[in-house]
């Protein structure tokens, strides 16, 4: 008998150091991998990995604060974007679990003053998945110069868009709307009596004891929060300021990579919603950027080895000065959290690494975006000299042509008035990327900017080829169509 007791303890103690020296090993190429994003200036954050429900990884890379030279650390507080949908979601689901509302219902039964002709129609789950047709705010001509910068009521600024034609009939297809979880956020505040952010405190944030999360507010002094930046090439510039009464409930909360651990360990259990409420978050409602979209979730299968796949549950965000991804695995309890304080950057690529990493699957190193060394050329010396050291450096194994900071460096050079060298950048893409919608988009964009309606409509019609939802370019072409005409 003691024999086998002993037998048994020695299994578990072997089992346990197994499991510890497998932590370190994956720490450790983890740390390597995001120390040479760092090094390439595509990684300037922190990280999160759990396996199995236990944290393996946990660190800062670079600066929280570049004037003060502040580092990162996992308690920095980083704004989140659109990670904030899945929490308006989760509310509202909680308040339909509760009987104080229904998402079938058209929203005018929540919202009395939104007008009928659309209210009618569209549902709180059409909001919830992107699927109401109502134009995204953000994406609306002039949107930062004209509104970013002021505050406003939740109600003031519904009726920025409330009465906007629908892109197309309530529930027929996916397009991605921050003005459709606005409206969540109302509903939220109109059916708790509370404002969203007391609501959110009560329900999620106290209870999951999430101490450093919450809503942003720019005048409020926050300990260890992350400044935000942009990269212009490979300078970096304080991000644009942005009223965060305006991202509300689609984008204005703040976190931590350790708080979002938290967040994502509570959604295993029943603390605050039952198992059948949590299920409808990550059901697969519309087919959406080649998975599909549930609450504010989006879903997806990530192959894994040849006859494997993994269900993938996650969201990304982007807002002023960072970029973020919250990246599950429910079948292994696996997670990785990025949150990224200088702009856009390459997270979904750092997550693939990462998840290759736990799965020991074959994965890309890390390179130089070509991207960052292409502004500057095609900033100061011209399209023929930029497209020239394109050319020479196109082939060099240490760099890759991003399609993310291509399209970014496209457009700053169009800010900059540089209309041919932007052209350029975007036909580097398109001949990268020749699947991608958007890339079609933007180049279509530089040549409408340029005068050359042809070659515009041209790209267009290619980008919405590709991409179907890409409802912008549908109307781009409605227009340029209805001025030929006339």
């Amino acid at each position: 008998m003691k024999k086998s007791i002993k037998l048994i303890t020695l299994f578990v103690v072997f089992q346990i150091s197994a499991l510890s020296t497998f932590a370190q090993d994956k720490a450790q190429q983890i740390e390597q991998l995001l120390a040479k994003y760092n090094e390439y200036g595509q990684f300037n954050g922190s990280a999160l990995v759990a396996v199995n429900g236990k944290v393996i990884f946990k660190k800062g890379f670079g600066l929280a604060n570049m004037e003060w030279d502040v580092p990162n650390q996992p308690d920095t507080k980083f704004r989140l974007g659109s990670i904030s949908k899945q929490f308006t979601a989760f509310l509202i689901v909680k308040l339909a679990e509760e009987g104080k509302l229904k998402l079938d219902v058209p929203i005018t039964s929540y919202l009395p003053d939104y007008p009928k002709e659309n209210g009618g129609k569209i549902t709180i789950h059409h909001l919830l998945t992107h699927t109401s047709g109502i134009p995204n705010y953000t994406s609306a001509p002039n949107f930062f110069k004209d509104k970013a910068r002021n505050p406003y009521t939740p109600e003031e600024f519904v009726k920025t868009f409330s009465s906007l034609p629908l892109e197309f009939t309530p529930g027929e297809k996916f397009n991605y709307s921050n003005s459709g979880y606005f409206l969540l956020g109302y509903i939220i505040e109109k059916i708790s009596g509370k404002t969203y952010e007391q609501y959110l405190q009560e329900i999620i944030f106290t209870p999951l004891k999430m101490v450093n999360s919450g809503y942003d507010h720019s005048d409020v002094i926050l300990k260890n929060r992350a400044a935000g930046y942009e990269k212009q090439g490979k300078k970096i510039v304080n991000a644009a300021y942005l009223d965060m009464s305006i991202p509300y409930a689609a984008g204005s909360l703040y976190s931590t990579v350790e708080d979002l651990y938290l967040w994502d360990q509570a959604l295993y259990t029943n603390k605050l919603l039952s198992e059948k409420s949590i299920e409808s978050l990550y059901k697969p409602y519309i087919k959406a950027w080649g998975g599909f979209y549930g609450y504010g979730w989006s879903t997806y299968e990530a192959p894994n080895g040849q006859n494997s796949k993994l269900n993938i549950i996650e969201h990304g965000g982007g807002i002023n000065g960072f970029n973020t991804v919250i990246s599950r695995i429910p079948a292994d309890k696996n997670l990785v959290v990025l949150l990224n304080n200088t702009g856009g950057t390459v997270l979904g690529e750092m997550n693939t690494a990462i998840r290759a990493i736990l799965y020991n699957q074959p994965f890309d190193q890390p390179k130089k975006s070509l991207a960052l060394d292409l502004l500057d050329i095609y900033n100061e010396k011209g399209a023929a000299t930029g497209t020239e050291t394109y050319k020479k450096l196109k082939n060099d194994p240490t760099y890759a042509i991003k399609e993310g900071d291509m399209n970014r460096v496209g457009y700053q050079l169009l800010q900059n008035g540089k209309k041919k060298e932007a052209i350029e950048v975007f036909k580097i893409n398109v001949e990268t990327f020749p699947k991608s919608g958007n890339a079609f988009d933007s180049l279509g964009e530089a040549y409408l900017a340029d005068g050359d309606k042809k070659l515009a409509i041209a790209n267009y019609k290619k980008s919405v080829e590709l991409d179907p939802s890409n409802e912008n370019g549908k109307k781009v072409l409605d227009e340029l169509s209805k001025s030929k005409t006339k």
